[in-house]
């Protein structure tokens, strides 16, 4: 839905870098129109945006929440990285709790935090993928510098704001 807004959890520069890499090697060029990112919300009303805005100013008024990568995720025709941070967990559950009656089918159904690197390519040329990932996969840290809040176009997002997590 265009205009809808899309909440996401900002991967910090360090790790950012190397995953956009893999992103832009991976992710078939003239369907890749995002950078790397971390959704938490995929589709709120624009109606939403004050009171989005307000509640993503409060809630990194606390420390970035620690999270990983904890292992390669099939998505079909792609392949993600499988992100675990109970606090960031935590965190979209607070939210989807004051968001309630806001949620669409995609954000009330559950979550399950991810980061695409590769997406929208036939199931056989992404399980290649993920198994060249998986030999030298090693779980690790994945900093979380902020939330951010976004705007869909029809396939680009606009970004509105940043909200930094307060070390």
């Amino acid at each position: 839905m265009a205009g809808a807004l899309i909440v996401t959890a900002e991967i910090a520069p360090t790790d950012f870098s190397w995953i956009e890499k893999l992103r832009r090697a991976h992710y078939p060029g003239e369907r890749n129109q995002l950078p790397a990112h971390l959704t938490i919300f995929y589709a709120l009303p624009p109606s939403a945006e004050g009171e989005l805005r307000g509640r993503l100013s409060e809630v990194v008024r606390q420390r970035p929440p620690p999270a990983s990568l904890a292992g390669l995720m099939d998505l079909g025709g792609g392949v993600a990285f499988r992100v675990v941070s109970p606090a960031l967990d935590l965190i979209r559950e607070e939210l989807a709790y004051d968001l309630h009656g806001l949620l669409g089918a995609q954000d009330s159904s559950g979550w399950r935090p991810h980061i695409t690197i590769q997406n929208k390519v036939a199931p056989k040329v992404a399980r290649a993928l993920k198994e060249q990932l998986e030999r030298s996969f090693t779980p690790r840290p994945l900093a979380i510098a902020g939330l951010g809040l976004h705007r869909y176009l029809g396939g680009s997002w606009e970004r509105i704001a940043v909200y930094p997590f307060r070390a």
